[in-house]
């Protein structure tokens, strides 16, 4: 999949990646002769070979002394007693023609506050495929989840599309405070989610993934120490622990951070990743965890890349085993599923794009495209319904939506 700057041993390919056991290493190359100095900048970096060591992983602070504190104070919920739970969200219809929905997809609107909410902006999305083989939850669900971002705060939605309902989980980071179990907002973009076993993985832009676990989800309307009062507070209030208003939180257990460096406030084309969407793919061996980064036309060119999802379970470094630069700018998520490359392309005011391509020695092959959605964002392949889903962000302008993708399966 990429030409990585390290003599690389005993890795497999997994589906399209280019790991070339014992390569050796690839040099720079020079600027393009007579670019204007800002042009031949980009040149050389698109196409520099990635070294692998800015994309190395180890995990983050050790948070278990307040995840145990709080498991003794508020009562958890599974994910399929959140599902079924009163007090649910009644999905919406006609959301998909003001979106700009292609044809013949499969279409989920919000309800009426959450399509026009300029407060909220939904980013990521994930779904019980990624997560199980069986595509099927403990208790028979088969939930689809969305991440969105408000300034300071990230909250999940929970879709039950069997009732078309759904309820929001505030997303929140434990800490201690004064000998006691507390929790803040997280402030992130969350701009991509991916669900694989348990751990549920959110994009961290400038830092790299936070780790959450489904059985950690803790229900304040039903905690004597919750409450689901007071829409300004967040975390221990006068002995109560509160979420913004939410029936339910959900801590995070942990993080993978860059060991190497720092990442930048723009595309560099070097060292690590600005962390902007994630995506799973279990159709290859192992399975792995794709992210990849948005970048601007006037930045370099983006990059994409992959770890085995084993390695991010447990400790030490987790080595990427994968990657390559985008075909393209702006790209706001992509999913790989059978050597299959999809990728979401933001054009401003304008309409989305649909690039669908794959990759080979050298590099991506016949790239094609096609005009979908407003604000088309996160990817993830549906495999037992043959669908790749996404979101369109805007106010006004919003669906949950998936197109057919034969080779999702």
């Amino acid at each position: 999949m990429m030409v990585l700057q390290r003599t690389v041993t005993g890795i497999r390919r997994p589906g399209i990646a280019v790991l070339a056991a014992g390569a050796s290493l690839a040099a720079l190359v020079a600027a393009v002769p007579g670019a204007a100095p800002a042009a031949a900048a980009r040149a050389t970096a698109a196409a520099a070979p990635l070294n692998a060591r800015d994309f190395d992983l180890r995990r983050g602070a050790d948070r278990s002394e307040p995840l145990r504190a709080l498991a003794g104070r508020l009562r958890s919920s599974s994910v399929d007693g959140l599902l079924r739970s009163s007090g649910q969200s009644r999905m919406g219809r006609g959301c998909g023609k003001a979106a700009a929905v292609p044809a013949h997809s499969l279409v989920y609107c919000f309800n009426k506050k959450d399509t026009v909410t300029h407060s909220w902006v939904p980013q990521g999305v994930t779904t019980v495929s990624d997560a199980v083989a069986g595509e099927r939850w403990a208790g028979g669900g088969r939930p689809i989840i969305v991440s969105w971002h408000n300034g300071g705060k990230v909250r999940l939605t929970f879709v039950n599309p069997g009732r078309r309902t759904y309820a929001h989980v505030l997303l929140v980071a434990p800490v201690m405070r004064g000998g006691q179990a507390d929790y803040t907002d997280i402030g992130i973009h969350a701009g991509g989610i991916a669900w694989y076993g348990n751990k549920l993985y959110v994009a961290d832009t400038r830092h790299g993934v936070r780790e959450f676990d489904m059985r950690q989800i803790y229900d304040l309307a039903k905690s004597r120490a919750g409450s689901t009062h007071h829409a300004d507070r967040v975390g221990l209030h006068g002995g109560k622990y509160h979420g913004h208003g939410y029936r339910y939180v959900m801590t995070q257990t942990s993080s993978w951070e860059f060991a190497h460096g720092k990442v930048g406030g723009t595309c560099r084309g070097s060292g690590p990743l600005r962390m902007s969407w994630v995506a799973v793919d279990r159709t290859t061996r192992p399975h792995v965890l794709i992210a990849g980064e948005f970048c601007r036309s006037n930045w370099a060119r983006g990059r994409v890349i992959t770890w085995p999802l084993a390695a991010l379970s447990g400790g030490g470094i987790a080595h990427p085993n994968g990657g390559a630069r985008l075909p393209a700018d702006r790209i706001q998520g992509g999913v790989r599923t059978h050597d299959r490359w999809w990728f979401t392309q933001g054009r401003g005011g304008r309409r989305g794009r649909l690039l669908a391509t794959r990759y080979t020695r050298r590099g991506w092959s016949h790239v094609k495209h096609r005009t979908i959605s407003h604000g088309p964002e996160d990817l993830s392949c549906y495999r037992g319904r043959h669908r790749v889903f996404t979101l369109a962000e805007w106010p006004g302008k919003r669906a949950l939506w998936a197109f057919h993708a034969a080779s999702c399966s």
